[in-house]
């Protein structure tokens, strides 16, 4: 893949990974290294990596337990407090091995220890590898609310290796292709046609979609590394998803939704609103919400729940002056950023997405 940025943060994938990774490993020379995984990959998929990789120093293992719950400061004062007692230093290698979770909060606890440390991204899950690994975005969530907290700061580089996907369960890989078909929506007519008609069990045809997906992604954060206007369209869906996601954790009776989930239900959502707004065609939210429903389960939303959803908008970072500002679209791979939404038409949305 091209340069993202700089050196650092390009992506590399399958076979000729693992050299480039065991390359730079002995150019980095790190004085320690320091594995950063949860509870599940650390018997699912540490097992394969470390088979896979022949270290001249032997890695320490840092586990913590599995979950957005967990996507938190106190994760991270036990991280910091963990690489202290085992002796890290400016000089140790952080290696992110997981899904979204791992390498969001991996990257900013690496950033911020002893004032940054060199870190890699290896991403296990397919959300983590069609988007929380690449760009460069690392983070905690603040209570409940989604990734209130941290930097941007590319990583030494991203590791790709599909193997990976073998591991995880059917709902977590359904959940990463919800921004494969969010890339397709603001990219292009042509990968939207493509990705609407994923088939996962195709591996050639699958493993192309999720190195296009990430091209996609790379481009718009090359163009727009700050996320002063191109990198907002990557939100497309998130600002009503992340709401969403973010009163599913805080309400302990509501089965906690992975972020796929929610960001799909968004996209439906911010969908609808395109069309009552820019004049996104009736035909496109049609096919939208159908491939979105082919994937994943229509969420029960309550006149409480909403309003409380509406509330937590409040909390979005693309926030200016109070307003709470979309992304919409104006056709499949035309966007418009900085959109202002009234309530009322939120509520409408909320309405079309329990009628589907």
């Amino acid at each position: 893949m091209g340069k993202l940025l700089n050196e650092k943060g390009q992506v590399y994938r399958n076979e000729i990974a693992w050299e480039i990774f065991s390359d730079s490993i002995k150019k980095l020379q790190p004085s320690g290294i320091f594995i950063l995984t949860d509870e599940n990959i650390n018997k699912h998929c540490l097992p394969y990596f470390l088979k896979r990789n022949n270290f001249e120093i032997v890695p320490q293992i840092i586990t913590i337990p599995a979950g957005e719950i967990h996507k938190n400061i106190n994760t991270c004062l036990k991280v910091w407090e963990t690489l202290s007692e085992k002796g890290a230093d400016k000089n140790s290698l952080i290696i992110n091995l997981g899904g979204g979770v791992i390498t969001d909060l991996g990257g900013f606890v690496a950033s911020t220890f002893m004032r940054g440390l060199p870190f890699i991204n290896i991403p296990t899950s397919l959300l983590a590898m069609v988007d929380a690994s690449v760009g460069g975005k690392n983070g905690i969530d603040l209570g409940h609310v989604k990734n209130q907290i941290g930097v941007i700061n590319l990583p030494e580089m991203v590791i790709l290796d599909t193997e990976f996907l073998n591991t995880l369960p059917a709902e977590h890989l359904t959940s990463g292709l919800a921004e494969m078909l969010k890339h397709g929506i603001i990219h292009s007519k042509e990968y939207w046609e493509r990705v609407k008609n994923i088939d996962v069990s195709k591996k050639l045809e699958f493993e192309a979609l999720i190195w296009d997906s990430i091209e996609i992604k790379k481009e718009i954060v090359t163009k727009d590394p700050l996320e002063k206007n191109l990198r907002k369209t990557l939100n497309y869906g998130h600002t009503l998803g992340h709401a969403i996601e973010s009163y599913f954790l805080e309400h302990p009776q509501r089965k906690t939704l992975l972020h796929g989930e929610a960001v799909a239900a968004g996209i439906v959502l911010a969908s609808y609103i395109s069309v009552e707004t820019y004049g996104f065609t009736k035909e496109s939210l049609q096919d939208v919400s159908k491939t979105i429903f082919k994937y994943f389960p229509k969420q029960s939303f309550e006149k409480n729940d909403i309003e409380a959803i509406i509330n937590l908008l409040v909390f979005d970072k693309k926030n200016r002056n109070g307003q709470v500002l979309f992304v919409l679209m104006e056709d499949i791979g035309h966007h418009r950023t900085d959109c202002i939404v009234s309530n009322e038409l939120i509520y409408s949305a909320f309405d079309y997405y329990k009628n589907f």
